[in-house]
């Protein structure tokens, strides 16, 4: 049955649009609550034979009429701009629902959002399936992570992030009970398990087993991405890279193999992304810029560890490798970094720059602390510290031994 919709669109977080859709039936039930980010990255070719890509999220003037929800089904609907729309379409099972898929429909005739395009298709349509799965019925689906989604010829990413929905509410009342994502659920850190020698009978010695060998170094590589428009290198990165993956109590850490890695990414004026993946491993490094400065905003791993345990991690709210626009970000020294609860990341010799790549080589680095000539006067200024700290204490016990006597001798 076909329900109507209101849609109220808020602002959030700089350049970012967060949509919040409330859809209710004829008697002003709500049937559909969601708040969503959804950022689009849509590839092209122009009538001069180049190809661009674009980079937007929904308009203000978006609506979401069209919505519709029942017992067993429901779809949330958006429309914007000249004939696009975005929808997401759940299914329930029992006591639990899932996402089926999304369908992106876009129109390359809105010459507005699509400059110069070649193509006069008014409607092009990508279907993707999320991973948005195993949700309580009367609970909302909550992932504060990242989830990005690329359709299978790769002309179109989503990238859902801060997500809040209910698709079947209760009684015309959002639930505050939360079903929430993987990626965002906290592991507590792996531990050491022990075993005990000597006979049952009589307690043995205890022989701890140590953590998994510590992997070699892993081997760097030059990962580039090119723009489809005159293959023009338009982001450079090399580095080796780690990552470390928690599942419940167990923790592995993987290498990622430059010889066995396939590259692919694309850039935009604020926007930059690079793809790896390598075996069942792929990690998805996003770059933004505000003008003066960059830095990794999001980094996103999904796999299979070598048990065959499939994971999806990442983190959409980083800070890190920030540079100058005009440079690039180095740091040669081993790097750590906690992306979420269960993913930890590690970099050896990096070197990365997002933006602005003039004639295919790195500009002028901006250098890590690590690397840095300071970096040396950390252990020293802690060293003197302590020196004083130490000839504080001696001086004081001096100062109280020689009051001590003298007040001996004076009685």
């Amino acid at each position: 049955m076909y329900r109507y919709a209101a849609l109220i669109l808020l602002l959030s977080c700089g350049i970012a649009h967060g949509i919040q859709v409330n859809a209710t039936d004829k008697g002003g039930k709500l049937c559909i609550y969601a708040d969503i980010m959804v950022n689009f990255s849509v590839s092209y070719e122009t009538t001069e034979n180049k190809s661009e890509t674009v980079v937007f999220q929904f308009p203000a003037n978006a609506t979401a009429k069209g919505s519709m929800c029942d017992d067993n089904s429901s779809t949330l609907n958006i429309t914007f701009g000249e004939g696009h729309s975005w929808s997401l379409n759940f299914s329930r099972g029992g006591e639990k629902y899932a996402a089926d898929s999304i369908v992106f429909v876009y129109n390359l005739m809105d010459k507005t959002l699509f400059p110069n395009a070649k193509s006069n298709d008014t409607k092009k349509t990508v279907v993707v399936k999320p991973h948005i799965v195993d949700i309580g019925l009367d609970t909302c689906y909550s992932c504060k992570s990242t989830e990005v989604i690329e359709a299978e010829d790769k002309s179109v990413n989503q990238t859902l992030w801060n997500v809040i929905i209910q698709a079947f509410v209760t009684n015309g009342t959002k639930s505050d009970k939360l079903t929430v994502c993987a990626a965002d659920k906290p592991t507590p850190a792996p531990t050491t398990p022990s075993t005990t020698a000597g006979p049952t009978t009589t307690a043995g010695p205890t022989t701890t087993v140590g953590p998994t060998p510590t992997l070699p170094t892993p081997n760097s590589g030059n990962y580039n991405v090119t723009t489809s428009v005159n293959g023009t290198v338009c982001l450079l990165a090399s580095f080796g890279l780690r990552i470390g993956v928690k599942q419940g109590d167990k923790y592995e850490e993987m290498n990622l193999e430059p010889n066995t890695t396939t590259v692919s990414g694309w850039c935009a004026v604020n926007t930059s992304e690079l793809t790896l993946v390598s075996g069942t491993m792929k990690i998805v490094f996003t770059f933004t810029n505000d003008s003066k400065k960059f830095h990794l905003q999001a980094l996103n791993a999904t796999g299979k560890t070598s048990s065959g345990a499939a994971f999806s991690e990442g983190n959409s709210s980083l800070n890190l490798w920030q540079a100058s626009l005009s440079s690039s970000y180095m740091c040669n020294n081993e790097q750590n970094f906690s992306i979420d609860g269960n993913l930890n990341v590690f970099t050896f010799n990096l070197r990365v720059q997002p933006f602005a790549v003039k004639a295919g080589v790195f500009s002028t680095a901006d250098e890590c602390f690590l690397d840095s000539d300071l970096s040396f006067l950390v252990p020293i200024a802690v060293g003197v510290a302590l020196s004083f700290l130490i000839i504080l204490v001696l001086i004081s016990y001096l100062i109280g031994r020689r009051k001590s006597r003298t007040g001996y001798q004076s009685v």
